[in-house]
C-alpha cells in the first residue's frame, strides 16, 4: 500500500521574501543605485536638484535608447558593434544636409534613414550570408567610422538650424527633458513588445533554441533581420539626439560607446 502523503508534504513553496529578491543581480544593483544616492546627497546639498537629476539623465539617455532594441538582439544570440559608427555616420549626413539648407524635420528622417540603412546592412550581411555577427559589425563598426573620417576629416559641421536643438536640448514639463520623456515612451513600448507579444516570445524561443524555433515555424533569418534593423533605426534616433544635444558633428563623435552600450543590455 503506498504511503499516504500529509498534508505538509503538499504545502506549495511560498513565494520568495523580500531579504531574498535582493539577494538576486538586480536587488544589488538597486542597492548600490541606492547607496550612490545616499552618498551623493549627504556630500553635495545640490545633488538631489531636480534640475541636477535631469541635467544627469543626460549622460545616459542615447546609450539607454540603443540598448533598448540591443537587448533583444542579444537575447536572440547576436550582437551589433557597430552601433557607434551608426551614430557617427547618420551624424555626419545629417550634417551635411544642414549645410545644405535642408529643413529639421528632413534632417530627422536623414538620421533615421541612414540609421536604419545600417542596420539593414548589418542584418543582411548576418542572415544571408550565414556570417558571425560579431565579426560582421567589428567590420562595418569600421567601415561607417571609416566613411565618416573620409567625408570630414579634421572638420567639424555646425550649421544646424536653432529648431533642431529642441531635440536634445528641449524640455516637455519643467525639469522633464524631451529625451528621457522619449525614452520612458519607448522603454514601455519594448517591454510590451518583449512580454505581451508573439514577437517576443519568438525572440526568447530563438534565444533559447534557434535550431528548435526554426522547426516550430519560426523564421529566425527574418526575425533577426528585424532586430538588427531595430538596432540600426535606435541609433539613428540617438544620432539625432546626441548631434542635436551638442549642436555640431565630428569624426569623434559617439567614439567609444559600443562598449558601453553592450556592457547597458
Amino acid at each position: 500500500m503506498s504511503k499516504m502523503m500529509t498534508s505538509e508534504e503538499f504545502k506549495p513553496t511560498s513565494a520568495p521574501g523580500i531579504f531574498q529578491r535582493l539577494l538576486c543581480w538586480e536587488g544589488f544593483l538597486l542597492a548600490v543605485t541606492l547607496g550612490g544616492f545616499v552618498v551623493n546627497a549627504l556630500a553635495s546639498p545640490y545633488f538631489l536638484n531636480i534640475w541636477n537629476l535631469s541635467d544627469a539623465t543626460f549622460n545616459f539617455t542615447e546609450k539607454a535608447i540603443i540598448v533598448l532594441p540591443m537587448a533583444m538582439l542579444i537575447m536572440a544570440r547576436e550582437i551589433d558593434l557597430s552601433v557607434a559608427s551608426t551614430i557617427a555616420l547618420s551624424s555626419t549626413l545629417m550634417g551635411f544636409c544642414a549645410a545644405a539648407g535642408v529643413d529639421t524635420p528632413l534632417l530627422v528622417c536623414v538620421g533615421l534613414g541612414v540609421g536604419l540603412l545600417c542596420g539593414l546592412f548589418n542584418g543582411i550581411l548576418v542572415t544571408r550570408f550565414n556570417l558571425s555577427s560579431i565579426v560582421i559589425t567589428i567590420g562595418t563598426m569600421s567601415l561607417y567610422r571609416g566613411i565618416t573620417y573620409i567625408l570630414l576629416g579634421d572638420q567639424a559641421l555646425n550649421s544646424y538650424p536653432e529648431s533642431f536643438a529642441w531635440f536634445g536640448q528641449g524640455y516637455v514639463w519643467g525639469a522633464l527633458s524631451f529625451e528621457f520623456a522619449l525614452f520612458i515612451v519607448l522603454a514601455a513600448l519594448f517591454a510590451f513588445v518583449l512580454h505581451r507579444t508573439n514577437f517576443g516570445r519568438r525572440t526568447y524561443a530563438i534565444g533559447n533554441n534557434p535550431t528548435g524555433a526554426w522547426y516550430s515555424g519560426i523564421n529566425v533569418k527574418r526575425h533577426n533581420l528585424i532586430l538588427f534593423a531595430l538596432v540600426g533605426l535606435m541609433s539613428g534616433l540617438a544620432s539625432v539626439l546626441l548631434t542635436s544635444r551638442l549642436g555640431s558633428t565630428r569624426p569623434t563623435i559617439a567614439m567609444g560607446w559600443e562598449l558601453a552600450v553592450v556592457t547597458m543590455a
